[in-house]
């Protein structure tokens, strides 16, 4: 990991169970009704890249706020 920190991935970002009912709303013809377990931590981990990328961003633009332009 990047600066040596330890990401704790079971800090709840990402719930399992509204990844399933976001599926199941885009999937309008209901073709892949099941989320594999992996999905949850995929994604925890692509959100924590994504953040990394928007604070290096904000700290390049000296800001001290997170801002939605950075994601």
């Amino acid at each position: 990991m990047k600066g040596g920190l330890i990401i704790n991935y079971n800090m709840g970002l990402i719930v399992k169970s509204n990844i399933k009912k976001v599926v199941k709303q885009l999937d309008k013809e209901g073709k892949v009704p099941n989320v594999a377990d992996e999905v949850g931590l995929a994604l925890e981990k692509k959100v924590e890249f994504i953040l990394r990328d928007a604070i290096e961003r904000a700290k390049q633009n000296q800001r001290r706020t997170l801002q939605a332009r950075d994601l």
